[in-house]
């Protein structure tokens, strides 16, 4: 039996690797097994929501999917679509405007945010973190927080909150915003950088200079690894592999390629694609899954309130500019086309996981997703009904293929509590918790 944490290791570089049939232990005792990891994350979209083309029109189990889930019919079985789950406390409580920052900053803490633009912003850990405390020790990374667009920790972004609330939804206490990181070059090198002090930049440029692999430097104990492997393994092995080196081709032909408007600084790596840098991010967040790099990660498709054009399904007006959409027939499709948009790329998340065969079902199986945001119908700032889809089944503990309906304005958080309780973590309270979501688990 090899070691579960075995690596291979060249200059510069450590690459991690998926579970093999050779890390079990020889006996097929149940009771001798490593327990499967699950694994816990949180894809968030600005701006609302078409409600009416998302909520399903009868509750119990998923039938046909209204229009903007309709990308996810393959993997209806292995999804669920929560209604009635709010997070009041992004209300405004006398605060005024600035339901944007407040519902990105209340999604996963469920708290009242400090009306602040300065450096005394106030929020509370988020359930990422409260994950990220008790299993972080056991991986080399306690947690991954990603996005595809940038968004700074300081300023005004919306009605007097800084621009921590409406940029980050990972906080690690209340005074500690976790920034994202937005460049796959960056997030590359953090997952496949060595851990033993070698200067990374110096493994790039080597890399660079001869045009070569990240794979090429561990070459010789790949080789090694594969002549004590069954064949199963070997060709998971060179499955994985693959992966690690389509996304790092992937990365480096946006850096070689993208073009950039005069004027306009690119920061390497960005692909100019809007859907493949959600791709992109999303394939090395399964690839940290994947190798157990990190168990916990989060994802901003983009910040709340953000306003970017969406060209590529014919929307040239921003988003946040659509969203406010008044019930004009225009805007109401622009808005459509737009949470369409976002949801295609959910559905390439989760068609990968679900390919990613593990000792136990698939990677998807092993894991808890959530995706959805902060408000719910765009044109009108509420924080009540939100969109929320959950995604995997939590090692075999979670129902799915559902629309479950709950009673208005059950606390979100009850969800996460139900979530945390997946990954072995019992907590009793979170946010505005009222008790452990049911009966989904």
């Amino acid at each position: 039996m090899i070691s579960r944490r075995t690596l291979l290791k060249g200059l510069g570089t450590t690459v991690a690797l998926p579970t093999l049939e050779a890390m079990l232990p020889l006996t097929a005792m149940a009771s001798s097994a490593p327990k499967q990891a699950v694994r816990m994350a949180f894809l968030f979209v600005p701006n609302g929501m078409s409600m009416n083309e998302w909520t399903p029109k009868t509750s119990g189990a998923l039938g046909e999917l209204p229009d903007v889930l309709r990308p996810l019919m393959a993997q209806k079985s292995k999804i669920s679509v929560l209604t009635g789950l709010s997070q009041v406390n992004a209300a405004a409580m006398g605060d005024g405007p600035g339901d944007h920052a407040r519902s990105a900053a209340t999604w996963l803490t469920g708290v009242h945010i400090k009306k602040s633009s300065g450096s005394d912003i106030k929020a509370a850990i988020s359930v990422d973190q409260v994950a990220a405390e008790k299993l972080g020790k056991l991986t080399k990374f306690a947690s991954l927080e990603l996005g595809c667009e940038r968004g700074g920790l300081s300023g005004d972004c919306d009605s007097g909150y800084s621009c921590a609330y409406s940029s980050a939804i990972s906080w690690r206490g209340e005074h500690t915003p976790i920034a994202k990181e937005v460049n796959p070059r960056l997030v590359f090198e953090r997952l496949f950088g060595s851990s033993e002090g070698y200067d990374n930049a110096e493994s790039r440029s080597i890399r660079s200079r001869y045009n070569t692999s990240i794979l090429d430097f561990v070459a010789a104990d790949a080789t090694s690894l594969r002549g004590k492997l069954g064949d199963r393994d070997r060709k998971k092995l060179d499955e994985y592999l693959e992966g690690v080196r389509d996304i790092e081709q992937r990365v480096k032909r946006f850096e070689q390629n993208s073009p950039v408007k005069t004027g306009v600084v690119r920061p390497t790596g960005v692909p100019q694609d809007f859907g493949e840098h959600i791709r992109l991010m999303g394939d090395m967040m399964i690839l940290a899954f994947q190798s157990d790099l990190t168990r916990i990660s989060t994802m901003m498709f983009a910040n709340e309130g953000s306003n970017r054009s969406y060209a590529m399904v014919g929307v040239n007006e921003g988003h946040h500019e659509m969203s406010h959409h008044g019930m004009d027939p225009h805007k109401l499709e622009a808005k459509r086309q737009i949470d369409l948009f976002h949801v295609t790329q959910l559905a390439y998340i989760l068609k990968r996981m679900d390919e990613i065969k593990e000792p136990t079902g698939t990677l998807l199986d092993n894991t808890v997703l959530v995706y959805g945001g902060g408000i719910g119908d765009g044109n009108r700032h509420n924080h009540d009904d939100l969109p929320i889809l959950l995604a995997g089944r939590g090692g075999g503990t979670i129902q799915t293929g559902k629309h479950m309906v709950y009673q208005s304005q059950t606390p979100l958080n009850n969800l996460y509590l139900a979530l945390l309780d997946r990954m072995g973590i019992p907590v009793e309270t979170l946010g505005d918790s009222t008790g452990k979501l049911s009966p989904l688990f």
